[in-house]
């Protein structure tokens, strides 16, 4: 077996096994990326010693050459030096429960190394869809589980509800993908994937709505609608209208079912706005999200380029409650449940630009690709889930900081960085004309 394969086979493990079990075992979403963190130093160890590098193709270099993986490259660094940058100035490393948070800095470095790494010994495609099911299918059996059985109120895992809930929901609608990359037409048809696929788009929207997590249900729709335009090549307008009246319905109906606690939760979210505005109590979920995001447009007020700074601006929120201008509920929460808000109090103008840049190339590069004429079907779909990842965590980012929690952080690097491998993967195979005739041949 060539050096290639081997990298590409551990590669390959790896990516299966941070997507699947990212908020099904807990400590996967730090414990994976440093076993391919050692993997690729004990790869690159491995390859100079021995002063071959039988993996690396002349397509494989034009691959890493190519300006899309540079943006790529450069927005991931972008970000993660300007929050090094904050503490260097500030001195305080973030701060969270068990002091989990306190290397978020360097986890885009990280993604960085990885990003390159992958990109040069990629792995099959199809194991990134077979990951998403995995992770859908874990999250869906675990939410019913922890309400149907142990009788909780909100599915989590035993973590934050929020991300959990929110991740599921992006392993769902990424399953949706799954599905339809068995769908195309000339490729061999994998019926196990395709009714895996199917039945983990439900079980990870089911485990978002068993998680109680109504931020994240906002996201519905537009992910769908990236489901639906990746579809449209693929599947008869007849059959898309309705395989997406039929995912609504579903969705409506696991709502209506009073054990999913849906409907409770958004009757409370209504009542907590109506005794905020009426000025009865700001401590309730929505009015505490309120008041945080108050408070923090009163910071980027005082300091709007650069922001107060990491550490900093949890002192500066405890001087706005000790004058009376905020209520004390807000000081329970170590971030302003806005990735934007938040980023901007710590990091001003300058911050904002950064977590933008981060959201909007992945867009980009994704949505050059989807819209192409002609395009073929496969990169469209890998370029629809590269854009569902942005979408979603812009979404969830609106009511929670998911880009300072311990799993948000390492999902959203995570998953950008498998969606854009695995379709720089697909588009280097359609590059080779010994590959074109049997595409799938390694997938």
């Amino acid at each position: 077996m060539r050096h290639g394969e081997i990298w590409q086979g551990l590669n390959g493990v790896l990516l299966f096994a941070f997507v699947a079990l990212l908020i099904v075992v807990h400590m996967a979403y730090a414990v994976v990326p440093l076993l391919a963190l050692a993997v690729m130093v004990l790869g690159s160890g491995v390859l100079w010693l021995t002063g071959e590098d039988h993996g690396t193709s002349r397509a494989r270099r034009s691959l890493l050459r190519a300006g899309d993986d540079a943006w790529l490259v450069l927005v991931l660094l972008a970000y993660g030096g300007l929050w090094l940058l904050d503490v260097w100035r500030t001195g305080h490393w973030p701060v969270g429960e068990g002091n989990q948070r306190v290397l978020l800095p360097l986890w885009p470095l990280l993604a960085t190394a990885l990003l390159v790494w992958l990109l040069r010994y990629p792995p099959s495609p199809r194991l990134l869809w077979w990951a998403v099911c995995s992770g859908a299918l874990g999250a869906g059996s675990i939410a019913l589980y922890e309400r149907l059985v142990l009788g909780r109120s909100r599915a989590s895992n035993a973590m934050n509800a929020i991300p959990f809930g929110n991740l599921s929901l992006l392993l769902g609608t990424l399953s949706l993908l799954a599905a339809l990359w068995c769908l195309r037409r000339g490729y061999p048809r994998s019926r196990v994937l395709l009714g895996t696929a199917l039945l983990a788009a439900v079980s990870g929207m089911l485990g978002s709505l068993l998680s109680g997590t109504r931020g994240g249900w906002i996201a519905v729709p537009f992910l769908l609608l990236l489901a639906y335009r990746a579809a449209r090549d693929l599947v008869p307008s007849r059959w898309r209208y309705g395989l997406a009246g039929l995912v609504v319905l579903v969705l409506l109906v696991a709502a209506a079912v009073p054990h999913t606690g849906v409907s409770h939760r958004i009757v409370q979210a209504v009542t907590n706005v109506q005794q905020y505005w009426q000025g009865e109590t700001r401590a309730n979920s929505v009015g505490a999200r309120l008041e945080m995001w108050r408070g923090g447009i009163l910071l980027v007020r005082e300091r709007p380029w650069l922001g107060w700074g990491e550490g900093r601006m949890e002192m500066a929120i405890h001087d706005l409650v000790l004058e009376g201008r905020l209520p004390a509920a807000v000081e329970r929460h170590d971030q302003l449940h806005s990735d934007v808000i938040d980023t901007m109090a710590r990091r001003g103008v300058v911050g904002l630009t950064g977590l933008l840049m981060l959201y909007g190339v992945p867009l980009w590069l994704c949505w050059r690709r989807l819209r192409r004429p002609g395009a073929d079907p496969g990169t469209q779909v890998l370029a629809a889930a590269g854009m569902m990842v942005p979408v979603a965590f812009i979404d969830f980012g609106l009511t929670q900081s998911m880009l300072r929690d311990v799993r948000g952080l390492s999902g959203y690097l995570g998953l950008c960085v498998a969606c854009w491998v695995a379709l720089r993967a697909h588009e280097r195979r359609l590059s080779l004309p010994h590959e074109r005739a049997a595409p799938e041949s390694s997938s």
